[in-house]
């Protein structure tokens, strides 16, 4: 253990840290490791640890990793650089200073320390590598140039499992105190240095809903706590349509507001963290920064209210918009997500359509979320053999949805599938009634590039360029065919795709050790973030676009730097911290 500098026999006040969430778990685990006293707060109940991190399909992003080596991927340091800074396409000056220094930081780590650091607590991965966000079809723009996602063993609770078994096994020896129902409302400042010494709130009344579930808001008490320091780690604002309608960019997505959405995370993701730490005195910045998906689908079986999930779509189905027209060149499924959004949104309608049929959906329709991947999630091998690689028919949650989903039609024609999506825009306020004539066109079109194994049609290359990689040939992106051509390829299918929201890109400016900003570039004493509502870091570690794979990872990296900030800042050693291969 490192040395204590301050005095061992004075009793410490505990860090506090709001919210527990994968970023205060990383946070906590690194200050208990040091045997700091930690307070976790959270307004919900202890169902909920690990916050959104459990629900998440588990995906990091690692740079030059084990895994893409034995793949045969040649990634490096300086090509992630590039494909970091072409997708975060900073162009803010003042806004941009700390986001550039953590962006240049995150690429480091994740190229020399993330495998490792993750695997030292246990955490595995998929042998494959997963190729997300592929990009806007140009070498100097966004996306990912080589596969990048590494799919964890287990899905999202197992990422949240490492972090939160030795947090918990610390609460078991008093290091570290959860307290469950605990809404901060207010932080706490001293009134001659302005330090950040503790939080007020209300204690909520017991709720013992599931995971996920909405809870109760009944204020029962009151209480406030004074520490060493305030860690806010509360999350972002995804859960609040009304919080992510006022930060909407019109002026880059517009031209006017998205009305529906169907929504990614839990009611309790409202951004209210955000605005009480600005009160306090914290620089907010890049609101209109934010990452919402456009494969959303209306969950069959919620959790919580407008529960939504993703199609973490290949690129073989044919995607047209509201009017019947297909989408442009390089707008394909998979490659650029607020390229899409903002085409989608020029339309002046919330909704796109995929015309895809049953072999493209059994190989390619993958859905996001742990709960909707339990062969991963039990890590079950036998079950990803079955459902993935050899099934007809898809994983059992996209069977589900296929046939209980209200965005999907299912028909043995063309013009039978036609009248059935119109069937679902009669009950669309402002909906489009889709012309048949127009969609056998768009359809025959696509079709007629595969009578040979090259094309012109750009879609086509990406799919037959896209097999290349043998895993998404194998059991990720469908044989190359003809979306007519029923004896290949089963019925036709139509799904309706909503706008999802899902993560907040700006937020609470911080420097490289997870201490805040003020407003005037000086540093808010004795106050933290870390995670989404940090921006993943300094207040926008990604810019304008996410590579995937970076959010889960932008919480343990911010995480782990709050958790090392805060034990400098208390009088500790933490010099061997500075290389994870020698606290292995």
């Amino acid at each position: 253990m490192p040395k204590q500098r301050t005095s061992p026999g004075k009793a410490q006040k505990p860090v506090i840290i709001v919210g527990a969430g994968l970023a205060g778990l990383v946070a906590a685990f690194e200050l208990s490791r040091l045997r700091i006293p930690v307070l976790l707060l959270d307004q919900e109940n202890a169902n909920n640890v690990g916050g959104q991190a459990f629900w998440s399909l588990g995906g990091i992003f690692c740079v030059d990793s084990s895994y893409q080596r034995r793949m045969g991927i040649k990634d490096s340091r300086e090509l992630a650089m590039k494909d970091w800074f072409n997708s975060a396409q900073f162009d803010r000056e003042k806004e941009d200073y700390w986001p550039r220094k953590w962006a240049e930081a995150f690429v480091n780590f994740a190229t020399d320390e993330m495998e490792d650091y993750v695997k030292a607590r246990g955490l595995g991965f998929l042998v494959s590598v997963g190729w997300a966000e592929r990009g806007d079809g140009r070498a100097d723009g966004h996306g990912n140039s080589v596969p990048r996602f590494h799919l964890t063993w287990g899905t999202g609770p197992e990422v949240v499992r490492v972090f939160a078994e030795p947090v918990k096994k610390a609460a078991k020896k008093g290091t570290v105190e959860f307290r469950h129902r605990h809404r901060v409302d207010e932080i706490i400042l001293d009134e001659v240095t302005g330090r950040a010494v503790g939080v007020k709130g209300s204690i909520l009344e017991e709720d013992n809903s599931p995971r996920g579930v909405k809870s109760s808001r009944t204020v029962v008490d009151q209480f406030e706590i004074h520490g060493a320091a305030v860690l806010v780690t509360s999350g972002g604002i995804g859960g609040n349509v009304d919080k992510v309608k006022a930060s909407w960019p019109v002026d880059r997505l517009g031209p006017t507001v998205p009305q529906n959405f169907v929504i990614g995370v839990p009611h309790h993701v409202d951004g209210r963290m955000i605005d009480i730490t600005e009160s306090a005195g914290a620089n907010v910045i890049n609101r209109d920064r934010m990452w919402h998906y456009t494969e959303g689908l209306a969950n069959w079986n919620p959790i919580w209210p407008g529960h939504g999930i993703r199609v973490l779509p290949a690129p073989s189905s044919l995607w047209i918009d509201a009017n019947g027209k297909r989408l442009p060149n390089h707008l394909f499924p998979g490659c650029d997500t607020l390229g899409t959004l903002k085409y989608i949104c020029s339309t002046g309608h919330d909704y796109t359509w995929f015309i895809t049929d049953q072999a493209i959906v059994a190989r390619e329709f993958a859905l996001s979320g742990s709960e909707q991947n339990p062969d991963v999630t039990g890590k079950s091998v036998w079950g990803v053999l079955t459902q993935r690689v050899f099934s007809k028919k898809g994983t059992i949650p996209v069977q589900n949805f296929v046939k209980n989903g209200v965005d999907f039609v299912v028909k043995d024609n063309l013009e039978d599938l036609v009248e059935g999506m119109n069937q679902l825009v009669a009950k669309i306020p402002g909906g489009v009634p889709l012309e048949y004539q127009k969609i056998k066109e768009a359809v025959e079109t696509r079709d007629s590039q595969f009578d040979n194994p090259f094309s012109k049609d750009a879609q086509t290359m990406l799919i037959n360029s896209a097999r290349t990689y043998w895993p998404d040939k194998r059991s990720r992106i469908a044989p190359p065919h003809k979306l007519l051509d029923k004896k290949k390829s089963g019925p036709l299918i139509a799904v309706r795709m909503n706008l999802l929201t899902r993560k907040t890109l700006g937020g609470i400016e911080t420097n490289l050790k997870s201490q805040v900003m003020k407003a005037d570039g000086s540093v808010f004493k004795g106050l933290y973030a870390a995670g989404e509502v940090a921006g993943f870091g300094g207040g926008g570690v990604h810019g304008y676009n996410s590579l995937e794979g970076t959010f889960l990872g932008g919480c343990i990296f911010s995480g782990r730097a709050a958790g090392l900030g805060i034990a400098e800042e208390l009088g500790y050693d933490i010099s061997k911290a500075s290389n994870v291969r020698a606290r292995l």
